[in-house]
């Protein structure tokens, strides 16, 4: 059974940080494409990092220079670390991972930057 978990969300006060991880099973990861989405309250979701089986990595311009995304494939997850949030990172965020023309989805976690 396919499955994608991410974990790590919470609260955390404007320029703080988090770092997110995305595991998965059922599949093989060490080939899969690992992006981060994510969706805003009363807006569509939207991408945040790719980082490719290379490990190539790809990020929106609202966070290159803030967010840096990893793997490690021993553990099967991925990361998205988060630097000096705001409060316009507050979102669901969710992991997807791309194989072989399929697309994997995990819950979502959710991230709220607040004072």
């Amino acid at each position: 059974q396919v499955q994608l978990v991410e974990s790590g969300g919470g609260l955390v006060q404007p320029g703080g940080s988090l770092r997110l991880s995305c595991t998965g099973s059922g599949f093989a990861f060490i080939k899969a494409h690992v992006s981060w989405y994510r969706q805003a309250p009363g807006k569509e979701r939207a991408f945040v990092a790719q980082i490719y089986a290379n490990h190539e990595e790809q990020y929106d311009d609202s966070v290159e220079g803030r967010f840096g995304i990893s793997r490690d494939n021993d553990r099967n997850t991925a990361y998205l670390q988060m630097n000096r949030l705001t409060p316009e990172d507050t979102a669901v965020y969710s992991c997807l991972a791309r194989l072989n023309g399929r697309e994997y989805w995990g819950q979502g976690t959710q991230v709220t930057v607040s004072s």
